[in-house]
């Protein structure tokens, strides 16, 4: 047998261009104690970028899978920060070391929101699936899964001192739920439209919502009682349905029907007006609820700032003087005796507006950061891929904001629509609408960045010292890489030049238009008027006139053809000396939109927007094959140098890898969140840079891991069934009624495989026991001792372990998170032989809370079919035994050592006189201040 062709594999190297991604929000953080308000963390596609404002550059790169981010919330403490993907999983990573050691999968869709409680214990997401979960973060499993809402989340709060939590939604409600509870006790239903936003202030004593109008609407909340006065009714916490009729009765005013029978009461406070007259896209405060900020869809970001109560009090007081003063005043016009003057608190009188802050683009995010001595530091993401920090003082009258830091240099505002390589394959340019950039490919640093106008195609003019673009307005740029200055434009067609393409003898190139013409042009050298030396320029020769736009022009390397793409879905091939009609190639339905000719002038490639790959002999014009080749538009295509092998982009995100000889598909790249607009590849063929509408530009590099395509085929399906088996029905607890609480799990490929896994473990465990008891008669059969059977490899593998410590430590080694989940896919067949196990783990005192979990799991969902099977009592009494007699020894070994740990605080610090943990800050400010006072009284006597 023959050797076969060998394919080498290309995989992704390395994201860049991108400094800020739209879909996820910007957020401060802090780096292994650096100063407040230095670094923003924002999304770059699948990954999280943290910059260094100050010096415009990236710190930390937190490695993403290939799902989208699409929120961020740094933790209370400053040391983790929690992810949410498109794909509904959340990621904890430490912003120490830049690794994730926790992740939750739970939701079906993308995480909309996420928010940590005070003490960075608890984790609430909201998602796109209209659910809300809660998470446990130091035991990393969920807690229970709320539903209520029927649209997409768009705010999830805890409350401070209270198990309470507020959710918004596009739904139009804002619901209150009950955490020991789990369930929904207060729906407001005050909005006629979507809620985007929702903050709260003044202690918690306050809600602000935003919704699709101007107006930015406020609740006041009053906390009832739990305890009445003796003789009245104790407070109920059953769910009370709202009146949410449309009976055209005022909605926004009567929230609640019976306040006196829930936990709180909330009465609509009045409205701020915002300037802008459209949806509030994001709302947010500072830490301390004193600063709010608020946009829309425009480039204005409106603060506001939240007066204290000793504020609003001296306001209210001066205020009252200023009635008085009226009222005394009329009083003696008229000279009648005026009643007392009585001033309402408004809430105008409580929120004050501080500023506008005019970005250089319209706003995505916000975040705000209060820092000493009342400065205010705001991030902004901007919608054109920038990131801009701005400083203002609050205690000033009139604070004027202060632009901080701007990032710009490491991405394009729009989309690049152009790619290149220089000859060396060190240098790869891009160009978007505005600017044209210059990368070193290996260290992927900007060279180069030069304004341009809306560039459709490029490449580096032999030599790499000069580039020439390709513009939408039909011209033709010239660049000096040395300078970074233009050398000169020409007007070469009139409407867009589509395509341009470098001659084979290095000595011009051509270009196609719009305007129905291919356009030869020379390279020459002239002396420039102002500095004397010698320049290069264009110098048009000839032009060939066609009937239709010219979408694609390409020279076959042996400079005999030229093959020119039209609008009218055909491509026609000339001789390039005599421009005389040679072939044309017709056959895609819709217009051929990209095209390459193969090294030995051999093949012409042509990628349609009908989403065909048609291969083509050039001669005699024959269809080789015709190819489905993407699910959307084929935007690009080229062949590898020195190969009859090409590469094709599309607008369904991915890159595909094909044989022109074998006409067989080799690899797809995925990657992109958008669709590709185009790709180079570099001379040696060792790497392709790709760019798409996500604003990202990916480095892809081939390896010499050789791909063997009937594998490839296999992964491929196994994907896919994997992908269709975590997408099943969803596991149902037995006996649990549907409700507003739900466990927070989701079945995923992992969890039906580690379930797998326990079932795999408990069957060798059977297996050793079979051959146990086969050893054991055998002895007694034959009267003396025989050699025991041979342990399983895997037991062997695993340091001679026993079977029943096999089966823990498989259970072990089950995320935490997706434990129950794991359990609940599992048969009831192997839950007897495990609840046994469970009882001699705890016997033996091992991994006692861990086995516990899972015993009172199992017993949860399974048990009616335990309780109802006989020969399981023996088992559940004994376990019901050993599992109270050592969680108490467990209990009472924690409270020895809580006390003793406490003991030993208390030494040391009437020993030292410090202190230590919350307290220490504020009374270690009082002795100052006592000190202090003391030190003055001294200073007086003296």
């Amino acid at each position: 047998m023959g050797l076969t062709k060998q394919y080498l594999r290309y995989v992704a190297s390395a994201v860049f261009g991108v400094i800020g991604s739209q879909k996820a929000n910007i957020a401060f953080v802090t780096l292994r104690g650096g100063e407040k308000g230095r670094y923003v963390a924002v999304a770059a596609c699948e990954h999280v970028f943290i910059w260094d404002v100050r010096k415009a550059e990236k710190v930390l790169i937190l490695q993403g899978n290939k799902h989208e981010v699409t929120f961020l919330c740094p933790s209370p403490d400053g040391i983790h920060i929690a992810v949410g993907y498109e794909d509904g999983a959340v990621r904890i990573f430490s912003l120490l070391n830049g690794e994730s050691n926790v992740s939750f999968s739970g939701h079906k869709s993308a995480v909309t929101v996420i928010h940590y409680d005070t003490l960075g214990a608890r984790l609430v997401t909201g998602s796109k699936d209209t659910d809300v979960i809660v998470w446990d973060i130091i035991n990393e499993c969920g807690l229970y899964r709320l539903k209520g809402h029927k649209d997409v989340i768009t705010q999830a709060l805890f409350l401070t001192d209270k198990n309470l939590l507020v959710t918004s939604s596009k739904d139009s409600f804002v619901k209150w739920w009950d955490l020991d509870t789990q369930h929904c006790f207060k729906t407001m239903v005050g909005h006629r439209s979507e809620v985007w936003g929702m903050v709260l202030l003044n202690e918690e004593s306050r809600l602000l919502t935003g919704s699709a109008d101007s107006e930015l609407r406020a609740w006041d909340i009053s906390y009832l009682q739990e305890e009445k006065a003796e003789g009245e009714p104790k407070q109920k916490k059953g769910k009370t349905l709202l009146d949410d009729d449309d009976d055209g009765g005022d909605h926004e005013e009567g929230l609640d029907e019976s306040p006196e029978d829930r936990i709180l009461s909330c009465k609509k406070a009045g409205s701020l007006l915002r300037e802008a007259r459209d949806r509030v896209v994001s709302l947010t405060t500072d830490a301390r609820a004193r600063v709010i900020a608020c946009h829309g869809s425009d480039s204005v970001l409106e603060l506001f700032t939240v007066l204290s109560e000793q504020e609003v009090q001296r306001k209210m007081v001066k205020k009252l003087k200023k009635a008085k003063k009226k009222a005394a005043k009329a009083q003696d016009g008229a000279g009648e005796e005026a009643a007392e003057p009585v001033v309402e608190k408004q809430l105008k009188d409580e929120i004050l507006r501080l500023t506008n802050i005019k970005a250089s683009a319209k706003i995505r995010w916000v975040d705000c950061l209060s820092c000493a001595g009342g400065e205010l530091k705001v991030a902004l993401l901007l919608q054109n891929n920038t990131v801009e920090t701005y400083s203002l003082k609050t205690s000033d009258k009139t604070p004027a904001a202060n632009k901080t830091a701007r990032l710009t240099l490491g991405g394009h505002r729009t989309d690049a629509r152009t790619l290149a390589f220089s000859s060396d394959n060190l240098a790869i340019l891009s160009a978007s609408g505005d600017t044209v950039k210059v990368w070193n490919r290996s260290t992927l640093q900007v060279i180069r960045t030069m304004a341009c106008e809306y560039a459709l195609c490029s490449l580096f003019v032999p030599g790499d010292r000069q580039i020439i673009l390709g513009t939408k307005s039909g011209k033709l740029q010239l660049f000096e890489l040395a300078s970074g200055s233009l050398l000169e434009t020409v007007d070469a067609h009139v409407g867009a030049l589509w395509s341009l393409c470098l001659a084979p003898d290095q000595r011009g190139i051509v270009t196609g238009g719009a305007d129905k013409t291919v356009k030869f042009w020379e390279f020459e050298l002239i002396k420039a008027e102002e500095t004397g030396q010698k320049r290069l320029t264009v110098k048009h020769s000839r032009t060939l006139q066609l009937d239709e736009d010219v979408l694609c022009v390409k020279f076959s390397p042996d400079h005999r053809l030229l093959a020119v793409s039209l609008l009218d879905c055909t491509v026609k091939i000339f001789y390039t000396d005599t421009l005389k009609f040679f072939l044309s190639l017709y056959g895609h339905k819709l217009p051929v939109l990209c095209l390459d000719i193969s090294h030995d002038s051999t093949l012409i490639a042509t990628g349609s927007a009908d989403r065909n790959v048609k291969i083509w002999g050039l001669d005699f014009g024959d269809c080789h094959r015709s190819m489905f080749a993407h699910d959307d538009s084929v935007m690009f295509l080229q062949f590898v140098p020195k190969t009859h092998l090409f590469f094709t982009a599309g607008k369904d995100k991915k890159i595909k890898q094909w044989d022109a000889d074998k006409f067989e598909h080799i690899q797809t790249l995925e990657g992109h969140h958008r669709e590709v607009w185009c790709l180079a590849i570099s001379p040696n063929g060792d790497h392709v840079v790709s760019s798409s509408h996500d604003k990202s530009l990916r480095l892809w590099e081939r390896t010499r891991e050789p791909i063997i395509l009937e594998e490839e085929r296999e992964m491929e399906r196994e994907a896919e069934f994997e992908e269709s088996m975590a997408k099943g029905d969803e596991p149902v607890v037995p006996g649990e009624t549907p409700g507003e609480a739900a466990p927070a799990g989701k079945k995923t490929i992992e969890t039906v495989k580690a379930a797998e896994r326990i079932m795999e473990a408990l069957e060798l465990y059977r297996e050793e026991a079979r051959k146990m008891e086969e050893h054991k008669y055998a002895c007694e059969n034959a009267g003396k001792q025989l050699p025991p059977p041979k342990p399983n490899p895997i037991l062997v593998a695993f340091g001679n372990i026993s079977p029943s410590r096999y089966v823990l430590d498989v259970v072990r080694k089950v995320r935490s998170s997706e434990l129950e989940v794991s359990l609940l896919v599992l048969p009831f067949p192997y839950v007897p032989e495990l609840l046994t196990l469970f009882n001699s783990y705890i016997q033996q005192g091992l991994e006692v809370e861990l086995v516990c979990r899972c015993l009172f799991f199992l017993l949860r969902i399974h048990f009616g079919q335990i309780s109802s099977n006989q020969m399981l009592l023996s088992v559940i009494d004994e376990l019901r035994t050993n599992t109270i007699a050592k969680v108490g020894d467990i209990r009472d070994v924690l409270g020895f050592n809580s006390a003793g740990l406490q003991f030993l605080q208390r030494e040391i610090e009437s020993k030292e006189n410090v202190m230590f943990f919350a307290e220490a800050t504020g009374q270690l400010e009082q002795k100052k201040k006592k000190r202090r006072k003391r030190e003055r009284a001294i200073l007086t006597i003296a």
